[in-house]
């Protein structure tokens, strides 16, 4: 946000997998992290926002978020993720991150009134300038079940 020069605010409901696997940085990282993100192609492009919000419905349920950016690409968008910890791991990790890009795909698209194949979600993983896009097809719908799996799990 301050690279861009638009403050965010601090978004406290998060998508499962939403949430760097490790902890914040510590501040001698901050350097290093900076160095990398302007080593990464999203450094010369300039967003058409940050830390974006949006909001929509899914069947009975309201799902929130904020994006870090959003560029235009073609007659589309690409939203992006910056990650400061590793890409996934699991095959678990990496489904859980594909339910938040797949919601960022479907939000922006209806947000822009933009055909859901217009519009690309993709993790940044800056320490490694590794970018991630989702693969597969995860329907909006498969991460209401996810979510409400994963909140009825957490309640027991």
């Amino acid at each position: 946000e301050q690279y861009f020069g638009r403050p965010g605010l601090l978004d406290l409901d998060e998508l499962p997998g939403a949430a760097d696997a490790s902890a914040p940085p510590p501040a001698a990282d901050l350097a290093e992290l900076r160095e990398a993100f302007l080593a990464s192609p999203w450094a010369a492009r300039e967003p058409l926002d940050v830390e974006a919000p949006f909001e929509m419905v899914v069947a009975d349920t309201i799902v929130r978020g904020r994006v870090d950016a959003v560029f235009g690409e073609g007659d589309g968008l690409v939203v992006v993720d910056w990650k400061t910890g590793p890409p996934p791991r699991s095959r678990s990790e990496a489904e859980d991150r594909s339910s938040q890009l797949a919601v960022y795909r479907a939000a922006f698209a209806t947000l822009h009134g933009l055909d859901p194949g217009s519009v690309r979600a993709v993790f940044h993983h800056v320490r490694e300038n590794v970018t991630i896009e989702q693969t597969g097809d995860v329907s909006v719908a498969d991460v209401v079940r996810r979510l409400r799996d994963h909140a009825a799990a957490t309640t027991r």
